[in-house]
């Protein structure tokens, strides 16, 4: 098997000593760098249109190849080819001197530094002074600064004038991991290049020819765990295939399988994951806890079991929201199996709710004395919550509970009990204020204020409370409680927007009395079966029930001739009183008085 990303290495001699797989596969051309492709076609036809930048800026994760990208641009801007005639090139020939001489750390004008030891403003004034002077043998000086964010604020400061005019002979390479603790006034003044995580297929298909170059047998589910702990570093799985080959080497060079990696990563079986986690969505606390303690007899470590467990919740949440990430190639087919199952009977609140616990019991594991017993108690957490209702079904649960009781249940079983409330009693709470006797009783005070209507249609001893459902009947309702004030400000002066069992949305009229909105609520959710929610609107609503109803009085004067011509010749009149007319006998008395007396009631 070829693979152009590895660079041709003869066979050791027996003399020397071994090299890791991580320096014996490092990169020394741009085309043997994996994952980076946009960097690598800026690089290469920036250098063979001659457009060189005096600084560059490579920033990635750990092990991404930011120092062999370093090393491979000082090799193509010193390279003059196996004839020694040749020019920049994006293709280092490997035979010159100076190609050789930067491979192996030992030319004079290649110099790299570590910025993590040198830090001070004394380390950078040094490079400054070797600056002017032109470079020995090559045709460019080049300075790498590994861990450039570690540098003090003076020494960028020192830096900074340099780095803006350097000489035409000097070119900067710098690499971090931190690229945001590296001041914006050297930022703005570098190429910059983002070297991205290598993707898992990619990392695959390397460590599959690197293992074959070593002779070594891996099984390709080995070489997705390690691709998976590598995270997207390519030094780090080669580090990881490095153990795990010389595991099998020592066992007599057998297959490299993935339990074998698993036990050397103390990862814990998949499968058995999968199992855990919907053991515990399911509420089991014991069959879970066998789980994972039978994976932590086999070395397992409980942090990498949460940390699975949340790998694995985070997929089944992306399967909800995108079926298509159960195509991704990289996904076994077991697993893709289980995956499909477990998120078709999850709902997203559940996988939500798995997610928040598993990432705040994920710290307590790293933190806890003993990590087991942490995962544990993670678990049992879980689990319990996974019986818990979601808002939405607890909500309708409390509706469900608050429907009108039969009138055939027996004054025993109406009684409220002390383990399981009922909604009748949770009712008040979704009010803003609790009703008198219940004040009372709550204080412990047997001088209690005198019951308004409002309260005493609120008494426990009331069988069963009526539940209107249309406005006519909340209206007719504070009639027949005796709440004169408040039934005149629901047929008088409330104008209705919206109407459905539970919520009134409305609109007053100018001479709506004040306080009438929280006596309203209090009233509903005293005397009802039901919390209510009461809303005032900005929309003009419909006319108060007076007006509509056919049998009030001033819908009996809105019919008369004379009404009717006043109201079609002034627009936007209204019908504020009704008033009796006089009596046609004049001489009787007292005919007078007993009219105003009785127009005074009607205005009141």
């Amino acid at each position: 098997m070829t693979d152009p990303a590895l660079p041709d290495q003869a066979a050791p001699d027996a003399g020397q000593p071994y090299r890791v797989l991580a320096r014996k596969y490092r990169p020394s051309t741009f085309a043997q760098l994996i994952g980076q492709e946009a960097m690598v076609r800026t690089l290469t036809n920036a250098i063979r249109a001659d457009r060189l930048a005096h600084a560059f800026m490579l920033t990635g994760v750990r092990g991404i190849g930011k120092t062999t990208t370093a090393r491979i641009i000082a090799r193509a801007l010193n390279c003059v080819g196996a004839d020694g005639k040749g020019g920049p090139t994006p293709e280092p020939c490997g035979v010159c001197e100076h190609c050789k001489a930067i491979a192996e750390d030992r030319h004079v004008d290649v110099m790299e530094m570590d910025a993590a030891s040198r830090t001070g403003v004394g380390d950078i004034r040094e490079l400054i002074d070797g600056v002017r002077y032109r470079p020995t043998s090559a045709r460019f000086k080049v300075y790498i600064i590994d861990e450039v964010h570690m540098l003090s604020t003076q020494a960028f400061n020192a830096l900074l004038k340099t780095l803006e005019e350097p000489p035409e002979h000097v070119k900067f390479v710098f690499a971090t991991t931190e690229i945001r603790k590296v001041p914006v006034t050297v930022l703005s003044r570098c190429q910059r290049f983002d070297l991205r995580r290598v993707p898992a297929e990619t990392l695959i298909a390397h460590y599959a020819a690197v293992a074959e170059k070593e002779g070594a047998k891996i099984s390709e589910a080995a070489l997705h765990l390690i691709a998976r702990a590598a995270d997207g570093s390519v030094r780090d799985g080669l580090s990881l295939l490095d153990q795990a080959i010389s595991d099998a080497a020592h066992g007599g060079n057998e297959l490299i399988d993935d339990a074998r990696v698993r036990d050397m990563l103390g990862l814990a079986d998949r499968s058995q994951t999968f199992m855990l986690l919907e053991s515990v969505l399911k509420g089991d606390v014991g069959p879970a806890l066998k789980i994972l303690e039978q994976l932590y007899r086999d070395g397992a470590d409980p942090l990498a079991v949460v940390e699975d467990l949340l790998e694995i919740t985070h997929w089944l949440t992306r399967i909800k929201v995108a079926p298509e990430a159960l195509d991704d190639p990289g996904v076994p087919e077991i697993e893709r199996m289980r995956g499909k199952d477990l998120a078709g009977r999850l709902g997203m609140a559940a996988l939500a709710r798995a997610w928040q616990m598993l990432l705040k019991g994920l710290q307590e594991v790293r933190l806890a004395p003993s990590p087991i017993q942490a995962a544990e108690m993670v678990l049992v957490r879980l689990a319990h919550a996974a019986a818990l209702p979601t808002p939405e079904e607890a909500i309708r649960a409390l509706e469900g509970g608050a429907a009108p009781q039969k009138p055939a249940v027996s004054p025993r079983a109406s009684q409220p009990s002390r383990a399981q409330p009922t909604a009748a009693a949770m009712a008040p709470a979704a009010g803003p204020a609790q009703p008198g006797p219940a004040r009372a009783q709550m204080t412990g005070t047997g001088d209690a204020a005198p019951e308004t209507r409002t309260e005493r249609a609120a008494r426990p001893e009331t069988a069963t409370k009526p539940d209107p459902l249309t406005f006519e009947a909340v209206a007719a309702l504070a009639r027949d409680l005796g709440d004169g004030r408040l039934h005149r400000f629901l047929t008088e002066d409330l104008r209705l927007v919206r109407f459905e069992p539970g919520r009134i949305e409305f609109n007053t009229g100018p001479k709506a009395a004040a306080g009438m909105v929280q006596a309203l609520r209090e009233f509903l959710n005293a005397a009802t079966a039901r919390p209510w929610t009461i809303t005032v609107s900005s929309q003009s609503g419909r006319p108060p029930l007076d007006e509509t109803q056919g049998d009030g009085l001033k819908a009996k004067a809105r019919n008369h001739p004379l009404v009717k011509a006043v109201m079609e010749t002034f627009p936007g009149a209204r019908i504020d009183e009704v008033r009796p007319l006089p009596a046609e006998d004049p001489d009787a008395d007292g005919a007078d008085g007993a009219e105003d007396d009785t127009a005074d009631k009607i205005s009141d």
